[in-house]
């Protein structure tokens, strides 16, 4: 069923949960019980963390990551491109058919392994799938942090786009992302005015961004993050014993919340439990905010300062036909 919007006001859902870790079929059962919850709670649009299908690359600091031929990494990147996300296979056709069904906007963090890369390389993808069950955007990571570099692949500027979702336009960036002022810059000189930024897990990362990025733009701005315990990994996960060797119990605690235009909290960060977080934003505290600053409006200066975006997605190779 499709919805319709309100004039004013949008109903968003936060899904923050645990990944059936590397594995891609019980990720995405959870993935589409949450759509399904967030279309019954009547929310327009649910979101989820960076990378939760199928999963963080938590192994990388916990088994050594940085040495060169390791066998350990290799057989855990194996297993991980085996269950990363490939669009052209029709991965996400089950959350495109639950969208479409329930009429709700998904931003999902997921592990693409692009055919247009060759198929054999991973990418963080942030996707934005409409209500009728379209997939709009596929943003991939532009830089991978710090030890993610191991596994996954610098992205491109294809997927810097927003996307009207009744009053509100609606961007969103990937983790570290969300402290790149060029990156945000590219989405709000598009208009928006809701942003969504993916995290793994782990409220030492949304506490202050999630408040700081809203004030910049004057918009809100939903942090959803990933839940990761112990408990939560599966019994058969390769190398699983190395993985909690050193007797850690939470991996990412989530931490999503949601900053209105003004700084303030909407909805303090959450952590340590799944739960569908939902909350109705108005966007008429985004026309009041926006008065006396609008960061790509009235307050800018484009003839001294302006961006260009490269959005061409890149390939090794130009194919004439």
């Amino acid at each position: 069923m499709t919805r319709s919007y309100p004039k004013d006001t949008l109903t968003v859902g936060l899904a923050q949960i645990a990944p059936v870790w590397l594995d891609r079929a019980g990720t995405m059962s959870k993935i589409l019980d949450q759509v399904q919850a967030a279309g019954e709670a009547g929310c327009h649009l649910v979101a989820f963390g960076e990378g939760l299908l199928p999963g963080y690359p938590f192994w990388i600091e916990r088994t050594n990551g940085a040495i060169f031929n390791s066998q350990i990494q290799k057989e855990i990147h194996a297993h991980y491109m085996d269950q990363a996300v490939q669009i052209e296979a029709g991965h996400l056709d089950p959350l495109c058919d639950a969208a479409k069904k329930f009429g709700v906007s998904v931003a999902l963090g997921c592990i693409e392994r692009p055919l247009d890369r060759g198929g054999h390389s991973l990418y963080a993808s942030l996707v934005f799938i409409d209500a009728d069950g379209a997939i709009q955007s596929v943003h991939r990571k532009l830089m991978p942090t710090y030890e993610e570099r191991l596994t996954w692949s610098p992205g491109d500027g294809h997927g810097l786009r927003v996307h009207p979702l009744g009053a509100f336009t609606v961007g969103a960036l990937n983790c570290w992302e969300n402290w790149m002022p060029l990156a945000r810059a590219a989405l709000y000189g598009q208009g928006e005015d809701l942003h969504v930024a993916t995290w793994p897990g782990g409220a030492h990362n949304t506490r202050d961004n999630t408040r700081f990025v809203a004030m910049e733009s004057r918009s809100y701005v939903l942090s959803v993050s990933g839940l990761m315990r112990a408990s939560d990994f599966p019994t058969d996960t390769p190398h699983l014993s190395s993985i909690i060797a050193n007797g850690e119990k939470v991996f990412a605690d989530g931490g999503s919340c949601i900053a209105g235009p003004d700084g303030q909290w909407v909805v303090e960060p959450f952590v340590g439990e799944e739960k569908l977080i939902v909350a109705t934003l108005d966007h008429r505290r985004v026309r009041e905010e926006r008065q006396n600053f609008d960061p790509s409006g009235h307050y800018s200066r484009p003839d001294v300062l302006r961006l260009h975006v490269n959005r061409q997605r890149q390939s090794s190779i130009a194919v004439d036909e």
